[in-house]
């Protein structure tokens, strides 16, 4: 088993990365990898890791959904009970991950987490399908529960209050986070291991682009 996992290689050979072949400002820079995501057929090119630290320095990982990409950040959704609020809450240091596979490309960012305005998560909210709006009322996220029943149970509850209404309003548990990135690094695979790393590093105000080796 060990052996067959050592021996798992791959050739990366469909792209470069140059310092004169990409955008001053590193957000600009991530639009326009994620517009060539779909010429690349990346499944779920939005889904990102988002590393968080807790209370006791314990570092947690998850995957989640990028919803939006502002001048300022990245923006993602969530309850505001779960773990990963939790952990910004007293650290709201946090790093993000994208991987490509299908394109060889990896974008890593490194920035502060902080909650966006009630109005800004409500209006996202209420674009969410019905069923999506009703799963955020339904569930307690991370905490423990007994078993399945107790969301099957809560899920008729909320069916059945909501029954006449599309819409349903905002939880006061529930909303978004704006990731307002410090540093960004981008990865393109290359042959032989050597890949081509570009990090945009922010420095008194300004985006400062250096290569890392590989």
């Amino acid at each position: 088993m060990n052996r067959d996992i050592a021996d798992m290689r791959k050739h990366y050979t469909k792209g470069v990365l140059t310092e004169d072949s990409v955008l001053n400002n590193p957000i600009d820079q991530f639009k326009s990898w994620f517009k060539e995501t779909a010429i690349g057929e990346v499944v779920e090119p939005n889904a990102m890791i988002i590393a968080t630290v807790d209370k006791d320095n314990i570092p947690s990982a998850r995957t989640v959904l990028l919803k939006e990409i502002d001048p300022e950040g990245f923006l993602f959704y969530t309850n505001y009970s779960s773990d990963k609020a939790k952990d910004i809450s007293v650290n709201p240091n946090v790093s993000l991950v994208f991987l490509w596979k299908e394109i060889e490309r990896q974008v890593r960012i490194t920035g502060v987490a902080e909650k966006i305005t009630t109005s800004r998560s409500e209006e996202y909210f209420h674009k969410r399908p019905k069923g999506s709006q009703i799963g955020a009322w339904v569930s307690p996220q991370s905490s423990v529960i007994e078993n399945r029943n107790v969301l099957e149970e809560r899920l008729k509850e909320v069916e059945s209050k909501y029954k006449d209404e599309e819409i349903l309003p905002l939880p006061d548990f529930w909303g978004g986070y704006i990731v307002k990135p410090t540093a960004i690094e981008f990865w393109q695979g290359r042959p032989s291991r050597l890949h081509d790393r570009l990090r945009y590093k922010l420095e008194d105000g300004n985006w400062k682009i250096e290569r890392l080796a590989p």
